[in-house]
């Protein structure tokens, strides 16, 4: 019982990294396009993506014109899925052990 909410948990977290990934890769497409952040599309993408990259942006420096805050952003939410899928299998493991 408890295995099968972890793992509902687990996908559920995935499912919601994975969305974000794709909010990210729009957004990053949106600032290519002139007044793509002014659409109702890039409004909201702004309200999702912006708070989280914007952490990045406070320590990454741009190159001229080109931020590269998005691209850590971007590897920053892979490293986190890493971690989320070790910690999940942690739990696995431990309940696997426990009976």
């Amino acid at each position: 019982m408890l295995s099968q909410i972890l793992l509902a948990l687990y996908r559920l977290i995935m499912q919601g990294i994975n969305l974000y990934r794709i909010a990210l890769v729009v957004y990053f497409l949106l600032s290519w396009m002139p007044g793509g952040y002014q659409s109702k599309l890039g409004q909201i993408l702004i309200r999702i993506c912006e708070p989280y990259v914007g952490i990045f942006r406070q320590f990454v420096p741009s190159i001229g014109m080109i931020s590269l805050a998005g691209i850590v952003a971007f590897f920053a939410l892979n490293f986190i899925e890493y971690g989320v899928q070790a910690v999940f299998q942690l739990l696995f493991n431990l309940l696997t052990q426990m009976g």
